[in-house]
């Protein structure tokens, strides 16, 4: 077993939790304002399912847009490029899980 708290906003960036062979956790907090990613980042041969711990903001997948808020869970699918933006007045604090492991 393993358990992990997640922050509310401080120590922007992203990192790995933890995880298995099968699949992998992670947390990533976005500055306000602050993307990362782009129609480039793809994860071949896994998907990642994206939770809005906190926060709000954007994502663009394969060229669709959607916005995103706390609460909001989002698959992008194996293969589709996809840029994450936070909002202009708050941190984004996502957790990421990748099956299989991407990292």
């Amino acid at each position: 077993m393993e358990k992990h708290r997640i922050g509310d906003g401080e120590g922007a960036g992203f990192r790995v939790l933890g995880g298995t062979i099968r699949s992998q956790g992670a947390v990533m907090v976005l500055a306000p304002g602050e993307a990362t990613g782009g129609p480039d980042n793809r994860h071949e041969t896994s998907d990642q399912w994206l939770f809005v711990a906190s926060g709000s903001g954007s994502a663009t997948v394969d060229g669709a847009h959607v916005t995103l808020a706390a609460g909001d869970l989002l698959l992008i699918a194996a293969g589709e490029g996809h840029e994450i933006r936070a909002g202009d007045d708050e941190p984004l604090v996502t957790v990421n899980v990748y099956a299989p492991p991407e990292y």
